[in-house]
């Protein structure tokens, strides 16, 4: 029977369940969890404690609609990684002009938030086992943009774990990663938020405090 919402208490109850179905990974020296702020960092930060793992920042943006916010049709990822929904940018509506600027502006914050969070340079993450981590995937696409900018980096291997999922995109994910790791596959998911009695916003204090209590074990 699929479950049903609220699964969750919070994104870091969703994190100590991810943590039970990584157990295989504890204190493995060679794997990072990669968290997608904001909300990927508070699930992903139990999995540190839990596992022993180093926690990193990986920072992507959506790209939304300028007459819809609420409507992702596209993502940035660092090294210059542009992704259109559908792979379609000339039927969202937005001219070249209005593409190229939005695309602008978004990368703009993308390379704050990395400084602001601390990214690791590429070469950290080179020959490594990843661990990528978000609080939730309902269209896809930023977590797409992160496996696809990461592939890049050359990693040993990319495994990529998700408290909810919609269950239509797990075919697309599971040709991206070598691992999906998921508390829950559902039909139709329409909003993450759903999933958990408290799905608050996360501030640039709260991340980084999490960020630099479970990151320091990379550079012991």
């Amino acid at each position: 029977m699929e479950p049903l919402p609220p699964l969750f208490t919070d994104r870091a109850s969703a994190g100590r369940q991810l943590a039970s179905r990584c157990a295989d990974l504890r204190g493995q020296p060679d794997t990072t969890l990669i968290a997608l702020p904001r909300g990927g960092v508070a699930v992903a930060a139990p999995m540190a404690e839990a596992l022993g793992l180093p926690l990193r920042s990986w920072c992507v943006r959506k790209l939304a609609d300028p007459t819809w916010p609420e409507l992702a049709i596209g993502a940035v990822a660092p090294g210059g990684l542009v992704l259109w929904a559908d792979d379609r940018p000339g039927g969202l509506g937005l001219s070249p002009q209005g593409r190229r600027a939005l695309v602008e502006q978004e990368s703009r914050e993308l390379q704050r938030r990395q400084r602001r969070y601390g990214d690791p340079p590429p070469q950290e993450l080179q020959g490594r086992h990843l661990l990528v981590v978000d609080d939730g995937i309902a269209t896809g696409l930023s977590a797409r943009a992160a496996l696809l900018s990461l592939q890049a980096l050359q990693p040993a291997s990319i495994s990529l774990a998700v408290p909810v999922i919609d269950r239509q995109l797990v075919p697309e994910f599971l040709a991206l990663v070598q691992r999906l790791v998921a508390v829950a596959v559902v039909a139709h998911l329409e909003a993450v938020g759903l999933w958990y009695d408290r799905f608050e916003q996360l501030d640039d204090a709260t991340v980084i405090a999490l960020l630099a209590r479970h990151g320091a074990a990379l550079h012991a």
